[in-house]
């Protein structure tokens, strides 16, 4: 089967090639004049009773490869991406490789016993200049008589990469004071597999492959209790920002752009290309975040990296609405210090506190931290309607706003009396007691289309509920000289009565 793609070119317009329409691009991509590594639908693609006809690329993958293994043509596998490692580097702050070279051109390798091995104290860790490390400086420490053989022997002057301890550091984590092991058996059998990994995406073929390598060939030598170090991976999204691209190659920071009319110029009028760029030195579309803390402070900025989107999506940085999370964190000290405070809270103010303890708290344990902090702005929308603002209501919304914003939560909790950091007091308890809604809205269709809504206690016997929508004075009307056919009760949610045309 040949499978052609649609290129999708209106998702990336800035992929475009200068001067060329959309549908030329398009036209030219599917005579095959234009090569188009992006995402598209594939077309005029069906063999057989397999098609694959308006699949991405990834679906039409996966369709094809179910089909040719249920044809018996292919089977599925997976390719790790290892590849041939160079384990040495050429800098002092690194572990030393425990090997001897003799004249000869033979070397042994240091038993246990002369383990470990120290780099020398420097205070110098310039290279040399010969691409040598600067242990090969230390004469006196790799020029050395090996007390085994009596032989004139060098010692290995390059280290191990950074890979040598980041590989394993997790089990060292587990009984890190131990001076006789890197670990003990019974310590790593309480604490591992490591719960939650979080990196980019790109570790996938770089340090969570090579970890996981080292902990496999632990298993196998047994000493750890587990196949796998870690139980869950997560992957956060790239900050994005916006960057200035020059026909002629090279880019410009956004200070030296000029818009005009929705298009983008250098200061000496010509066209620059606005593309949505990974943040980076090579792009100039990098932000100082100590600038950033300077103007708004170290929690508005937390908030804001937290709010911009899911946690494992693509963000675009905005510094336009970091003042938005700025005002939120204003809204909540102008509350705090209100002389509208109270000692005694009222059903609604501590209905409205703990379902946002449990909102909050259900959003941190699956890393929707944008969403939690989204509920806590709404919560302050209905809590700042209140006549009175309850202090054990307060407290409880700087105690979920800790995770994010740890000094400014520290700084309100101190003026609402607290005594204990906020560091050292458990997540707040939710009563359920308040998470219960005392009204639910109805919402009455007739054939699907809304005739009304009714507010009932959410309690109320479905018998009643359907009585009393029936009873609504818009509803009758539509009803009047109909047969009902069908009534579609959603307990808490919807009545769709469903009659004669």
């Amino acid at each position: 089967i040949q499978v052609v793609y649609d290129p999708d070119v209106e998702a990336f317009i800035e992929e475009i090639p200068q001067g060329m329409t959309a549908q030329e691009a398009r036209d030219r991509v599917l005579q095959g004049k234009l090569c188009w590594g992006f995402d598209g639908k594939s077309i005029h693609s069906c063999y057989g009773d397999l098609s694959l006809e308006g699949l991405s690329i990834e679906e039409a993958k996966e369709k094809a490869t179910v089909w040719l293994e249920k044809q018996g043509k292919a089977k599925r596998t997976t390719t790790y991406k290892l590849r041939d490692w160079l384990f040495s580097r050429q800098r002092y702050w690194a572990e030393p490789f425990p090997i001897l070279h003799f004249e000869d051109g033979t070397q042994r390798a240091l038993s246990m016993e002369e383990l470990p091995l120290c780099p020398p104290d420097l205070q110098d860790f310039k290279p040399s200049g010969d691409g040598q490390s600067p242990l090969a400086k230390v004469k006196e420490w790799v020029e050395i008589i090996d007390p085994k053989t009596g032989k004139k022997a060098y010692r290995e002057t390059n280290t191990m990469p950074q890979w040598a301890g980041s590989c394993w550091y997790y089990l060292r984590f587990c009984d890190p004071c131990n001076k006789d092991k890197a670990w003990n058996p019974e310590a790593e059998k309480y604490w591992m597999p490591v719960d939650l990994y979080v990196g980019g995406v790109e570790h996938a073929v770089l340090h969570l492959l090579y970890a996981r390598f080292w902990h496999k060939v632990f298993f196998d030598c047994g000493l750890v209790s587990t196949k796998e170090p870690f139980k869950s991976l997560r992957n956060q999204g790239l900050v994005t920002a916006k960057a200035y691209k020059l026909d002629r190659g090279g880019y410009l920071p956004e200070a030296d752009v000029v818009e005009k009319e929705g298009h983008f110029f250098d200061k000496e009028g010509h066209k620059v290309k606005c593309l949505v760029e990974k943040m980076s030195k090579s792009k100039l579309n990098g932000v100082s975040p100590d600038e950033i803390i300077e103007e708004y402070g170290a929690d508005t900025l937390r908030l804001y990296e937290m709010f911009m989107s899911p946690f494992d999506k693509e963000k675009l940085w905005n510094n336009e609405a970091i003042s938005g999370c700025r005002r939120f964190l204003n809204r909540i000290y102008d509350l705090i210090t209100s002389d509208k405070v109270v000692e005694k809270a009222s059903e609604e103010a501590l209905r409205l506190g703990h379902k946002l303890v449990h909102d909050v708290g259900q959003d941190i344990e699956s890393m929707a931290f944008n969403t939690a902090i989204a509920k806590m702005m709404e919560f302050l929308n209905s809590f700042s309607s209140l006549p009175s603002y309850p202090k054990e209501i307060l407290l409880l919304l700087v105690q979920v706003l800790y995770p994010f914003a740890p000094h400014f939560a520290e700084e309100c909790h101190e003026l609402l009396g607290g005594k204990t950091s906020l560091a050292y007091l458990p997540f707040p308890e939710v009563n359920s007691r308040y998470l219960i809604e005392e009204a639910v809205t109805y919402v009455v269709q007739i054939n699907g289309k809304v005739r009304g809504r009714l507010e009932l206690p959410q309690d109320k016997a479905k018998e009643l509920v359907i009585q009393e929508c029936k009873s609504l004075e818009n509803v009758q009307k539509h009803l009047e000289g109909h047969k009902i056919l069908k009534e579609i009760f959603l307990p808490k949610k919807l009545l769709n009565i469903v009659i004669d045309a």
